[in-house]
């Protein structure tokens, strides 16, 4: 069906430069002749609170955000209605519009809108997030820096869009849910797997470290309740008896009377499982001693001591390769494995076990934040191998995981090309490069997809502009 589509048999100059040429049969109409701002406001302190997200669209705030506005701000909010197109001023430049389903009241730094006759809202929504009408919203927008830029209603209303009939919109809009259905179900069902494939690496690493690779090697307790039996030439040690940790307390700084460093920083270690010398580092300044004191060594293991999640506390990162400037950056802890009692490679694969971790997580301290204390991170324990047994585990965890790692990847970069091309599809359909009229009109009938594509990053899907009015 969707490999069927062909451009439309008659086509016309839109006069109108960016747009090229549109379906003979569409009109070219500016935005003010199709949507009416709406200014009400709430004028009291009830009713629901809305968000804009870029994945789920109009949503209660409650699910988009933490944070909550004091009811006592509400008096000044914007109503939003059912069939409202609702638009985010601050971000407009970069598509962030949608239809709601709701009703409530929404930032008064959004805009409200209306649809003054017969269209298909849903359908200006996906027009108003593809990248021809998104260049023109960015080039209308006012203000200092793109994330203070604001489009103002009469510099939206300017804008020209090609409109096809409202049963085409309709059709249309009907032809994408159907798409868009079935690309979420195909990219749920890989999401499925990949959960799967992780939760079976986090069983296999979590098995070599604790018992090793023998499965009839003889077992002892280990004295540590979480841990259980070992194997019996193994040890449990403190993690201050097997390795130095160092604290960096090198911040992200120039000065001119320190020398040049690249510094490794908590992402670096978040999104990386070995740092390189090759990798792209930020540049700072460091003493002289702190150079001495934090610079990284092969085999070293460094591991993330704070962050805004209790669970991404002491993330492991394993340094394969380093350089003299190289050196452990703010946030995170250096761990250097004492030689003869704990090779790095072993080390950082029993950092990822989840049971290793849990001992992290559960010390971890906070409310908005959490942090890991020197002596928490000393007192954690580790359960060690001889030093052979040791390297023979880590030869069998990168041998497993990078199978495992390496299947996962397939399937995200699947998941990836198929939000790709369902970008591309929804622009073509919504600009007239594609005619879906027959296909619309042979689907069958489906329930209503309302619900949103999965697959978009979290960090995407927050609503980045301001609580409160603008000036």
């Amino acid at each position: 069906m969707i490999t069927d589509l062909k451009p439309y048999p008659a086509m016309k100059d839109s006069c109108v430069p960016w747009l090229g040429e549109v379906p003979a049969h569409w009109d070219v109409r500016r935005i003010k002749t199709l949507f009416r701002e709406k200014d009400e406001r709430s004028g009291n302190s009830s009713g629901i609170l809305l968000s804009l997200t870029r994945a789920k669209g109009i949503v209660p705030q409650a699910e988009a955000s933490n944070r909550i506005a004091g009811a006592e701000d509400l008096s000044k909010y914007k109503v939003c209605r059912p069939g409202d197109l609702v638009m985010n001023r601050m971000q407009a430049w970069s598509g962030m519009f949608a239809l709601s389903n709701y009703a409530g009241v929404v930032s008064p730094d959004y805009s409200v809108f209306g649809a003054i006759d017969r269209s298909e809202v849903k359908f200006f929504e996906h027009l108003f997030r593809t990248p021809i009408v998104v260049d023109q919203f960015a080039q209308r927008s006012k203000g200092i820096g793109s994330g203070f830029n604001r489009l103002y209603t009469p510099g939206f209303g300017a804008v020209p869009v090609a409109v096809p009939p409202p049963e085409e919109q309709a059709a249309i809009v009907r032809f994408l849910d159907h798409v868009d259905r079935r690309i979420r179900r195909y990219i749920r069902a890989k999401q499925t797997l990949n959960k799967l494939l992780e939760e079976q690496k986090q069983a296999i690493i979590h098995r070599a470290v604790t018992r090793g690779l023998d499965a009839d090697v003889r077992l002892k307790p280990s004295g540590v309740e979480w841990l259980g039996d070992v194997p019996e030439r193994w040890e449990v040690r403190r993690l201050r008896n097997a390795v130095g940790v160092r604290v960096s307390n090198v911040d992200k700084h120039t000065k001119d009377d320190e020398q040049p460093v690249r510094l490794c920083n908590y992402v670096d270690v978040y999104k990386n499982d070995r740092i390189r010398s090759g990798m792209s580092f930020m540049c700072a300044t460091a003493t002289v001693d702190e150079i001495e004191r934090f610079r990284l060594r092969t085999g070293d293991v460094l591991i993330t001591k704070d962050s805004e999640a209790w669970n991404d506390i002491g993330i492991p990162a394993l340094v394969e390769e380093t350089a003299d400037d190289l050196i452990s950056g703010y946030h995170l802890a250096l761990l250097r494995p004492f030689e003869g009692c704990v090779e790095g490679g072993y080390l950082f694969r029993v950092l990822q076990s989840t049971g290793v971790a849990y001992q992290f997580h559960v010390e971890a301290n906070g409310v908005t934040r959490y942090g890991l204390s020197h002596n928490a991170i000393k007192s954690a324990w580790l359960p060690l191998p001889p030093l052979p047994e040791q390297a023979a585990i880590v030869r069998f965890l990168d041998d497993t995981t990078t199978k495992i790692d390496t299947a996962i990847a397939v399937d995200r970069q699947t998941i990836d090309l198929l939000n790709e091309y369902r970008t591309c599809l929804i622009a073509d359909v919504v600009t007239g490069k594609l005619d879906v009229r027959e296909a619309a009109a042979r689907l069958p009938a489906e329930v209503d997809g309302s619900e949103p594509l999965d697959g978009v990053d979290a960090a995407d899907d927050l609503d980045t502009a301001p609580e409160e009015a603008e000036a």
